[in-house]
């Protein structure tokens, strides 16, 4: 290997360590920003609770260096682990009930052009319906328990769901469905191998919007008629005047829904950054069709 060959490969491999270095140096500078924006907030949080600057009780009662203890006393108590674990399975419940409505309907709605135009007004008119004004019917039919709280989370939740999904299906390439029918291939191998790939990225995003909708939804709807959960938490401590308490668990209802929303968009990240070759629908559909490959 002459010299110069030496020089430019180590050029190379030089360029490739920066620009791989460059993406942890700005993660590591997200993370010190966001860890920095979390002191500012907490400052915040003691400054406008202080003695000094409020006189009402309650305000003082709500201080970082009251509810914060409090965390940790409601942890010790056993209150706070099942309260959490009956506000995520009622997130989950309601998260799986309108992926199975959403995506169908969704799909449906983006595949057929009568369809959308049909159901374009209606959806509209019940998306801004509040949830939680169906409350009461909902206690009415369904009773007290889990099933009321996963309808109103569900309810919430869909319509995130729908739309992406019919964005998704709009913005997929008609030439990859062309090309796979004239291939020979069938309609659910369309859907499965065309159909489906295209819309994956859009259709994470709904999941996303879904989760952080369905977890704003799901406290107030826990204020309602169950006896166990975060929402129903916070009615408890209040009634027991216990505001440093009920400061405590919204502190806990904004980490879990911090938390979860950071491990929707890292799987949302990881998804959209796997490399999917342009063929690959093609290729696949040939395939189940019996014919040979290009």
């Amino acid at each position: 290997m002459s010299a110069q060959t030496r020089r430019t490969s180590t050029r190379h491999v030089g360029a490739g360590r920066t620009g791989r270095a460059r993406p942890a140096g700005r993660a590591g500078l997200a993370g010190r920003a966001g860890l920095a924006g979390f002191a500012a907030l907490l400052v915040l949080w003691w400054a406008l609770t202080h003695p000094a600057v409020v006189s009402d009780p309650i305000l003082r009662a709500v201080a970082p260096q009251h509810a914060l203890p409090a965390v940790a006393g409601l942890f010790t108590r056993g209150v706070l682990v099942p309260d959490a674990l009956a506000s995520l399975y009622r997130l989950l419940g309601g998260l799986l009930v309108a992926a199975v409505v959403g995506v169908p309907v969704g799909l449906l709605v983006g595949l057929n052009r009568r369809l959308e135009h049909a159901t374009h007004s209606p959806f509209q008119f019940l998306r801004m319906i509040s949830p939680l004004s169906w409350t009461p019917l909902v206690v009415a039919v369904f009773g007290i328990g889990h099933e009321p709280v996963i309808f109103l989370v569900a309810a919430a939740a869909v319509w995130p769901i729908i739309m992406n999904t019919v964005a998704g299906v709009r913005a997929m390439d008609p030439g990859h469905v062309l090309v796979a029918r004239s291939m020979g291939a069938t309609p659910r191998e369309i859907l499965r191998t065309v159909v489906l790939p295209s819309v994956r990225p859009a259709l994470l995003t709904g999941l996303r919007v879904a989760l952080g909708t369905a977890w704003i939804v799901l406290v107030p709807a826990e204020m309602l008629g169950v006896r166990s959960g975060l929402g129903y938490q916070v009615l408890n401590a209040r009634d027991q005047l216990a505001y440093d308490q009920v400061m405590a668990v919204i502190v806990v209802i904004g980490a879990l829904g911090f938390l979860l929303d950071a491990f929707s968009r890292r799987l949302l990240e990881r998804r959209r950054g796997m490399p999917v070759p342009a063929d690959a629908p093609v290729a696949v559909g040939v395939q189940s069709a019996g014919r040979p490959g290009p």
